[in-house]
């Protein structure tokens, strides 16, 4: 292929791929706007804080796990990073879409889809939405690296002005250009992200091979640290909702306390849970089980540790949760 022709490959692969480029920029800026322009989702004191939905990710991140934590468990840290990850994909997307140093936009593009991936690609409740999110997001950033932007774009406008900066041998890695992409890397890369996809697939769905599964789909809780205070009569465990849909609360409606013999020692139903002291809840992290109108909400990722005040002298063996589905939960307690 002479030079010609490679100038020409160039710029028709930069205008094909203007679609991608708008779309997948839009895609990032359009958080931005949604959490500043139409609403404050940035506010920790507000409903529909966007800590809280990134605390939904904890429990089956696959690699990003302690910081996700990390973050979590320190709500200043976690409020700074949800701007800073704002601002970025605010910058991300708009340049994207205007063609500005689109090869370093595609580099963004690349790196916040990896986060989305394996962060959030578990979740999903009727498809496995932050999983293709998360992929077509990778893949797209890779594609948009190796094309960057020709036509309708402010890479090319600098270009077309016979900019300085844009002879320089950085503009053409981080802008636009000609530039003659090697095959191998193009295999390379587009195997890469295959083998990424069919992992991931697998990892958080099962999706290549075995049992299907969603974890999105029916809730799930973690009873933990079950211990039992003779002298103060006070039964503590940690609790964590690590299943269900995002979206849409645990809705708990019955704790039972039961003896050796499986015999009821005591109870909190619905009417007790709704009222139950937040003093007896500590909550580790931004989202938060509280009690609701008629239940104890456990939003997806909550983890507290629970106090029941037992009144009797029996001595407890097992702990016994009921959900609003009638999914029970059961541990045994650690005397």
């Amino acid at each position: 292929m002479n030079s010609i022709e490679n100038k020409w490959f160039t710029n028709q692969a930069g205008l094909f791929t203007l679609a991608l480029r708008l779309v997948v920029g839009w895609t990032y800026f359009s958080a931005f706007w949604r959490r500043l322009i139409l609403d404050n989702k940035l506010i920790p004191e507000e409903a529909g804080y966007i800590g809280e939905k990134f605390n939904h990710f904890l429990p089956h991140a696959l690699g990003i796990k302690p910081i996700i934590e990390y973050l979590v468990l320190n709500p200043d840290k976690l409020q700074a990073a949800m701007i800073t990850f704002t601002i970025v994909e605010a910058i991300v997307g708009l340049f994207i879409m205007l063609g500005l140093f689109s090869r370093l936009m595609s580099i963004g593009i690349f790196s916040l889809a990896m986060g989305i991936l394996l962060g959030s690609g578990w979740i999903g409740t009727t498809c496995l939405d932050e999983w293709q999110i998360g992929v077509l997001g990778v893949a797209t950033g890779f594609v948009l690296f190796l094309t960057g932007s020709s036509s309708y774009s402010l890479d090319q406008w600098f270009i077309n002005k016979e900019m300085a900066f844009t002879k320089k041998k950085w503009f053409l890695w981080l802008g636009s250009g000609e530039w003659k992409v090697p095959k191998r890397l193009v295999l390379f890369g587009s195997l890469t992200i295959l083998g990424l996809t069919l992992f991931t697939n697998q990892y958080f769905h099962g999706g290549v091979f075995g049992t299907l599964h969603n974890k999105s789909v029916k809730p799930e809780l973690e009873i933990t640290e079950l211990h039992f205070q003779k002298q103060s009569r006070l039964l503590s465990f940690d609790l964590m909702r690590v299943q269900g849909a995002d979206v849409y609360g645990s809705f708990l409606i019955g704790i039972e306390v039961l003896d050796a013999e499986n015999k009821l020692i005591q109870q909190w139903d619905m009417g007790a849970l709704s009222t139950f002291p937040l003093t007896q809840i500590k909550n580790h992290y931004v989202a938060k089980i509280k009690p609701g109108v008629h239940s104890l909400i456990l939003p997806l990722g909550a983890k507290a540790t629970m106090e029941l005040q037992l009144n009797t002298t029996e001595i407890p063996k097992k702990i016994r949760l009921t959900d609003i589905s009638g999914t029970q939960w059961e541990s045994i307690v650690d005397n």
